[in-house]
Formats: structure tokens, sequence, C-alpha cells
């Protein structure tokens, strides 16, 4: 049996193009974020999804403007994905009054409703439920908008994650669980304190799930398993878990060497790297050596001028503590 093998047209190559270009704008703004650490320049703690670029971009690729994202406290690369600009990030992480939240959230604490990210959550597994909310305020309302929430392998293990799976698959909820299984939780295998071997996957079944499980270093395997679940929660079908297989190249956060991991491990994970790989296939595709170096030239550059300008911004000042703590804007009503 022989087949025959399709070109790709050009609005295919754009669309690969424009992955590419996500994938590595997300890479280069996590690492000049490190850098700003060692400066000295970024305020408390941070978590960077070095390695896992091709999640974030091939899922927002597939969403629609008005879709939700609901991310854990390593949520810089989903909130970009969505569109938001990198000098307010750069900003927010470095404490800066030009920051997404004039410098009150920090790193862990992501949200622009505009673009559609409804906030980083710091508590292991608390956004599940939330995501649930969002969906059936879609469902009720009748919008054919969807809630996408991101969490580590390590929530599988929580209570909330169950919880949020048996409530979205009774009431059909137009939601997507998206597990990002790097293999390790904070300090500890994920193999070694989980009854399953895919701790998302394996228990889809318990919830009437499909068990779903993708290269979660390929962005185009990312984006179709993706926009599957999307075509399948718009239309009514209820929600999705997605496992996707990937690695965090660093530790767990900004303190954490990560030496805990065998070297033979991240350095075959290390030849799994998804932006050189997806480079060579944009590449064997017929985009040209010079494209590329285009795009990264002028992410390089996008990545200096937003690092300038989140360095301008001011220190919050005390007017802003009470600012979006209460509905008034302030605690007068309470004394």
């Amino acid at each position: 049996m022989s087949s025959t093998k399709v070109a790709p047209t050009s609005s295919d190559l754009a669309h690969k193009v424009a992955l590419y270009r996500s994938q590595y704008a997300l890479r280069q703004f996590e690492k000049r974020a490190y850098d700003l650490f060692l400066e000295g320049l970024v305020k408390g703690t941070s978590h960077l999804s070095i390695g896992q670029e091709a999640i974030a971009a091939g899922v927002a690729a597939a969403m629609r403007s008005d879709d939700w994202t609901f991310a854990t406290y390593r949520g810089h690369a989903h909130t970009l994905a969505r569109g938001v600009p990198m000098t307010p990030v750069f900003a927010e992480l470095m404490g800066r009054t030009n920051g997404l939240m004039a410098g009150k959230g920090g790193s862990m604490h992501l949200t622009s409703v505009e673009h559609g990210v409804m906030g980083s959550y710091a508590v292991i597994g608390a956004h599940l439920p939330i995501a649930c909310g969002a969906a059936w305020s879609a469902q009720y309302r009748g919008t054919e908008q969807v809630a996408v929430a991101f969490f580590g392998d390590g929530s599988t293990n929580i209570g909330a994650f169950h919880e949020a799976l048996n409530f979205a698959a009774v009431w059909k909820l137009p939601v997507i669980f998206f597990c990002e299984n790097n293999l390790w939780m904070e300090y500890t295998r994920t193999s070694e304190v989980t009854a399953v071997a895919n701790p998302a996957a394996d228990r889809a079944s318990a919830y009437g799930l499909e068990s779903i499980i993708v290269d979660g270093n390929d962005a185009d395997a990312v984006f179709e398993v993706t926009s599957a679940a999307f075509a399948r929660a718009r239309a009514g079908e209820g929600p999705s878990m997605i496992e996707a297989k990937t690695y965090r190249h660093g530790g767990h956060s900004r303190a954490d060497p990560g030496k805990y991991r065998p070297d033979e491990e991240l350095a075959e994970w290390m030849t799994k790297d998804p932006i050189p790989l997806y480079r060579t296939r944009l590449l064997e595709a017929g985009v040209s050596e010079d494209e590329l170096v285009l795009i990264e030239n002028e992410v390089d550059a996008e990545v200096d001028l937003a690092t300038d300008e989140a360095k301008a911004g001011g220190v919050p000042g005390e007017d802003l503590l009470l600012k979006d703590v209460w509905a008034d804007g302030g605690a007068s009503w309470r004394n």
C-alpha cells in the first residue's frame, strides 16, 4: 500500500511559523526572567517552565479569544501565549507599577482578564473547581466558551482534582483539564507516590472520560489534540482530560538546582527539547533559515525592549496597599 506525501499549504506553514515564534518567545522571556533574578531584580519566588513551551503555545493556538486560561503558579508561558505583552509581565515579576497588577501580584499571580487569563493559582489544584465554575457559566449562557485548566502531575493526587473532574463530568461542562506531566513533583518522582503510571490519563475512565496522552514537546500534536477537545466542548459533549508528557529543564523553583534528577534522564530529555526539534521541522517543510533567524532576532529585540521598559517602572507606594482588596477599593467602610 503506497501513500502520497502532501506538501503543506502556505496557511499551514504560516500557522506553524507562528507556533515557532510563540515557543521561541516563551523560551527567551523565561531565560531573561532568570537573568533578572540573578541581578536581584525579580522579587520573591518564581517558577519557570523552560522545556515545556510547546504546551502553552499549542493550546493557546487552538483557543478562541474569549476562552479562559487557568494556570498554576508556573504561569508565565500560559499568560504570554494568550497575547499578554512582555513588558507588563516582566514589570510584574520585578514588582513595578507598570506591571500587570501594578506590582502587587508578582510571578505567582499573573492575571489578565482582557486576554482570558483568569489567574495563576499558588494553591495546588485550587483553580480546577474555579475553572468548572467558569465553564458552567458559559454553559448556562450558551456562549460556547471553554475553560482550560493547566496543572502539574502532582495535582492529580489532590482532592480538588477529583472533585472538579466529577463535577465537570456530571454536568458535561465545557472545560479541558490539561496535565503537564514532567515526571517530578516538587522534589519527588511522581511515580513513587502515585498508584498509576499515567497520573491523569489512567484516571480518566473513572469519570467516563477518554484516556488522552500527547507528546507535550510537540506543539503540532498538542494543537491537534486540544483542537479536538475544544470542538467536543463547544458541541456540548462535555469535558476532556489531556495528559502531556514533557520535561522541565530546571528545578522546581528558582532556588532549586534540581540535582536530585538523574543526569542521564536530564540528558535524554534535553535531546527532546521542543524548540530545536520544531525549528528543524520547519526547515524540512521549506521555511528558510533566513526567515527563522529574522523571527529570532525580532523576538530577541522584543525581549530587550520589554526588559528596559519594565525596569523603568516605579515602585508601588502605600496608596496601592488596599487597591483591589475590597469591592469599593478601600477598607474605610469596615471601620
